[in-house]
C-alpha cells in the first residue's frame, strides 16, 4: 500500500530568475494604442506580415513599461491557434501586470472577426482570475492597426 516507495527519488527543480539588462527607467512606455503598434511592429518579421498570421503579446509592468514581447503562435494565411494557457504562462513567468494582445491579418483587413472578438472576451475573463489586465488587443498590418480598446471592446 506504500505508493511512495515506487516514486522516483529525484524531482526536477523549477527556478524562476529575473535578470534585466535594461533599467526600468529605460523601458519603452506604452500609453496609447499607437505606442503599442509602434513597439509591436518592430517585433514583426515584415517579410511575413502579409503572408502568415502570428499572435504575440506585450508584457507590461505597473507603469506600462514594456517588459518584453512573447510570440504565442504562428499559423497559416487565414488563422493561428491561440492557447490561453501559453499566454497566461508567459505573462506570469514574465512578472507582467498588464498584457496587450496582438495579431496580424495577412489580408490587410483591419476588421476583427467574430473569432477575434470571442477570443478577446475569453482572455479577458481568464485574466481577471489571475489579477492580470488585458489592456488592448491590436490587429496589425503594415499600413495600420485596429485597437479593441479604442473601439470600446476592452
Amino acid at each position: 500500500m506504500d505508493n511512495l516507495s515506487n516514486m522516483p527519488s529525484k524531482v526536477r527543480e523549477i527556478k524562476l530568475s529575473y535578470s534585466y539588462a535594461i533599467k526600468p527607467s529605460q523601458l519603452p512606455k506604452v500609453n496609447s494604442s499607437s505606442d503599442a503598434y509602434k513597439v509591436l511592429l518592430q517585433t514583426w518579421n515584415t517579410d511575413k506580415i502579409e503572408y502568415i498570421e502570428e499572435f504575440k503579446i506585450l508584457l507590461l509592468n505597473r507603469g506600462n513599461g514594456v517588459l518584453g514581447c512573447c510570440s504565442i503562435s504562428v499559423g497559416g494565411q487565414t488563422g493561428t491557434v491561440v492557447d490561453p494557457k501559453v499566454i497566461f504562462g508567459c505573462a506570469l513567468k514574465g512578472n507582467a501586470v498588464g498584457i496587450i494582445l496582438a495579431h496580424n491579418h495577412p489580408s490587410g483587413n483591419l476588421n476583427p472577426s467574430e473569432a477575434d472578438k470571442q477570443l478577446t472576451e475569453k482572455l479577458k475573463q481568464g485574466a481577471k482570475l489571475l489579477d492580470l489586465h488585458i489592456l488592448d488587443h491590436l490587429i496589425i498590418t503594415p499600413e495600420g492597426y485596429y485597437s479593441f480598446a479604442d473601439e470600446g471592446f476592452i
